[in-house]
């Protein structure tokens, strides 16, 4: 196996840093931002801080009475229907952009689902892969005129920590030959959301197209954690004893504007030109895990890091090609 070059920059920031702290100083007149789910939880924030700092935002949403309502607070925000779920309606998003001949030079992939209940899309594939992976594949690479035309674009995938649970699982991608578990699907989606960042940045390089996927953290007051059991975030010491979320950084137990602030510094930092194809936490890219410490690393909260086959070039390539196949 082979990784990318997950060398932490010191960039003097931290787990508790904010995305309004992160982006200080950061002029984005001129520049255009596409953020999926840019309107609730961590989207939202990362959403409003984009468009502060100049730059035009546009939130493709499934339900966009609902967008148009929070993006209240993000003024002169663009909101168009987009289901990550309906393959026509991606398609139907991106010749509209790309019709407006307006160059994209940031997309935040920033929508997800986790935990879920079995489902499928009408293609039959697991709604977690299709959701957290498929739908931002097949939206990325319809969108990858609009990112050549930026002549200097950056795409950021929001990955997670939940990699630890399971891997891509390229012979029974959707569950159709093994027992459904929610948290392994979302591990295998989030895999594949950090390798798709790989590729994304080996192929985009050359077009001034640069790739990262970030860790936000736990945020437990998003809706994210919908579907999982309350006892088991009290359990996990994510809860306190009235259900009320546990802040510390540190364990990744964050509020939505720090959890913003990784995403916001994967598309916006100076630090990162020139770099690409790595994951990214805490607004630093991540080590990479080594084999002695992957079990403290798998069990605990503090211990950063990303695991090796998360940024894996062979798998992300072939992950890449599946993906094509399977959005064709």
């Amino acid at each position: 196996m082979t990784t990318t070059a997950q060398q932490p920059l010191n960039s003097g920031f931290g787990a508790a840093s904010t995305a309004e702290e992160v982006i200080k100083g950061i002029d984005l007149t001129g520049k255009l931002a596409i953020v999926t789910g840019g309107y609730s939880g961590i989207g939202l924030e990362t959403a409003r801080v984009l468009r502060a700092a100049g730059a035009e935002i546009v939130v493709p949403a499934r339900d966009v009475e609902r967008a148009r309502t929070a993006l209240q607070a993000v003024p002169g925000a663009e909101v168009e229907y987009l289901d990550l779920l309906d393959p026509a309606s991606i398609d139907t998003f991106a010749e509209k952009f790309l019709a407006t001949g307006r160059p994209l030079h940031l997309l935040v992939n920033n929508a997800g689902i986790m935990a879920t209940p079995l489902a499928r899309d009408a293609r039959g594939y697991e709604a977690q892969f299709a959701i957290n992976h498929l739908g931002h594949f097949q939206l990325t690479t319809r969108l990858w005129p609009a990112l050549v035309a930026a002549r200097g674009a950056r795409v950021v995938v929001l990955s997670s920590r939940g990699i630890r649970f399971g891997g891509v699982d390229f012979d029974d991608l959707n569950f159709e030959h093994r027992t459904y578990e929610p948290f392994l699907a979302y591990g295998q989606s989030k895999t594949a959301n950090a390798l798709f960042a790989v590729e994304v940045d080996r192929r985009g390089k050359e077009q001034g197209i640069r790739a990262f996927a970030v860790h936000p953290g736990l945020i437990i007051d998003t809706g994210l954690v919908k579907h999982i059991d309350p006892a088991m975030l009290q359990a996990a010491g994510a809860l306190d004893s009235a259900g009320e979320p546990i802040r510390d950084p540190e364990r990744q137990m964050k509020t939505v504007q720090q959890g913003a602030a990784t995403t916001v510094w994967a598309a916006t930092s100076p630090r990162l030109d020139g770099l690409g194809g790595v994951y990214c936490e805490n607004v630093d890219i991540a080590p990479l895990v080594t084999p002695e410490n992957e079990a403290a690393w798998a069990t605990g909260d503090t211990i950063p890091g990303v695991l090796p086959r998360a940024v894996d070039p062979e798998a992300a390539a072939r992950l890449w090609d599946v993906s094509e196949r399977l959005t064709a």
